[in-house]
């Protein structure tokens, strides 16, 4: 057994929590079933992980030139809060949970292995399950099952004096939510890509099918037949067509935006922290900054475009001969490569504000726990949500949702996190399912107790029989030829 678990630490540590390498072994596993040569195995593989490192580095950039502007928020006005974050919630996780529950962070670690594979065998058993998503983020995974191991255990302290049971039943869960979800995000994937191949594994995987769904339904119709206008569609006059450049967009808004809020804190705060030297620029400070939000997009999309392709080809050797009919789920920045690129600033900024406004609600009603944004849920969450609102509801949909996504992500945060007693620890990991879906879920553990847990399992495993019922025809040939599936879409609406 203790060779067993040094064998998993290893590969926890080194390739399941570095998602780089772990779309690299499936990369080379795909490849390999698909019988490709061993230099095509190895090109695929460099090109797939380099791809990614290449999508952490637009990541990476986005969140660190976003510091200065937390920093200052939480710091210049003397609000102490808790912040809402991944980091910031894993971190949490790991510094309270001894105290709180007397158990040990390492469980977290064994609860997404049996997640993991819970969610392999929903998939390897769709034609029952009716679930064909693969979660593959690893980071996320490790957030996800941090944020669960404290939840189950404060909704399910009757769990607490048998690691087994606990684990089992967390594993459950989590593995559920993690095959469903993504199972949920699979069809709007695949209409704004055109049958690329893959579906969301993140944050927001319920989150974002809500909305598309909403997007339809309350902006996706006219009255007058005609179809919305979409944010491609937006043909600007004048001096006012540069918006139509996603970089000249972008640049402008951060420009107006966060150099606001730079100028705001002023050249001397700024200097104390050391975000900028004494003999810089106050003005090149600032533009440089918020010019740097569009090099990091641009840097984020060639990522996005180098693995992509790889990822998608070689996972069809797993579906054919492993998963068959399955795809894999992957960061929801991928979809930044489709759909309207003006959606991802334009979001963004719409969930910021709607952020604020729930901050500033929350200190007017002088609420026992205080929010600070963090930069992950309100860029990739928004973001995120914009692109898939965008698609089916146009521009309304784009700017309104992610709008309301931002209230959601900070009232449901410190609902959520106020009352199971992680706001004490300084984080929680606050995105949109986390925010939203969690909570209920939580809640329904914790007051009806191992009838919840069967609640929440039983109305997981429900949703995608419920998929399957509204399109039985196309349910499984959308992962399987989405040409055919097409054809068939158009043939019923002729």
């Amino acid at each position: 057994m203790t060779i067993f678990m040094n064998v998993w630490n290893y590969f926890a540590t080194n390739i399941l929590q570095q998602p780089a390498f772990m779309i690299g072994l499936i990369v080379i596993l795909g490849y390999i079933l698909l019988g490709k040569p061993w230099y095509d195995v190895l090109a695929g593989a460099i090109k797939a992980i380099v791809g990614y490192l290449i999508l952490t580095v637009g990541s990476g950039g986005l969140v660190t030139n976003f510091r200065p502007v937390l920093v200052g928020l939480k710091d210049r006005f003397n609000i102490d809060a808790m912040v809402i974050d991944p980091y910031f919630g894993q971190n949490a996780v790991t510094a309270g949970v001894e105290e709180v529950f007397g158990k040990t962070f390492g469980n977290a670690m064994i609860l997404l292995l049996i997640a993991f594979i819970v969610n392999i065998l929903l998939v390897r058993f769709r034609k029952v399950t009716k679930m064909r998503a693969l979660f593959t983020t690893g980071h996320v995974q490790v957030q996800q099952a941090a944020t669960a191991y404290w939840l189950i255990m404060f909704a399910c302290p009757f769990l607490l004096y048998s690691d087994v049971k606990l684990l089992i039943v967390m594993a459950l869960v989590l593995g559920m939510y993690w095959a469903v979800g993504s199972n949920l995000t699979i069809k709007p994937c695949q209409e704004i890509t055109d049958g690329a191949g893959f579906c969301m594994a993140h944050q927001q995987m319920f989150g974002i099918a809500i909305n598309y769904w909403l997007a339809e339904k309350l902006f996706g119709k006219k009255k007058d037949g005609k179809k919305v206008k979409r944010l491609e569609d937006l043909e600007l006059p004048g001096f006012m067509s540069i918006f139509n450049e996603n970089m000249v967009c972008t640049s402008i808004l951060m420009l107006a935006f966060f150099g606001t809020i730079l100028l705001i804190l002023g050249k001397d705060y700024l200097v104390s922290l050391e975000f900028m030297k004494a003999t810089d620029s106050m003005l090149f400070y600032v533009i440089k900054t918020c010019l740097y939000f569009s090099v990091y997009l641009a840097i984020l999309q060639l990522g996005v475009r180098t693995f992509v392709t790889e990822l998608t080809q070689s996972f069809q050797g797993i579906a054919n001969k492993l998963l068959p009919g399955s795809i894999p789920g992957v960061d929801c920045a991928v979809i930044y490569g489709f759909g309207a690129a003006n959606a991802v600033p334009l979001g963004f900024l719409a969930g910021f504000a709607g952020q604020i406004l729930a901050i500033v609600a929350l200190i007017v009603l002088q609420s026992p726990v205080l929010v600070i944004c963090g930069f992950v849920p309100v860029f990739f969450d928004n973001a995120t949500i914009a692109v898939f609102a965008n698609e089916k509801g146009g521009i309304k949909a784009a700017l309104l949702l992610p709008f309301f996504s931002g209230i959601c992500q900070v009232f449901g945060s410190a609902l959520i996190a106020g009352w199971v007693g992680m706001a004490a620890y300084g984080g929680y990991l606050g995105m949109w399912d986390w925010a939203v879906i969690w909570p209920v879920m939580t809640g329904v553990m914790k007051f009806l107790s191992y009838a919840g847990i069967a609640i929440c399992v039983i109305v997981l495993a429900i949703i995608p029989q419920l998929q399957y019922r509204m399109d039985k025809e196309g349910y499984f040939l959308i992962t399987e030829d989405y040409e055919a599936y097409k054809e068939m879409k158009e043939k019923k609406t002729a």
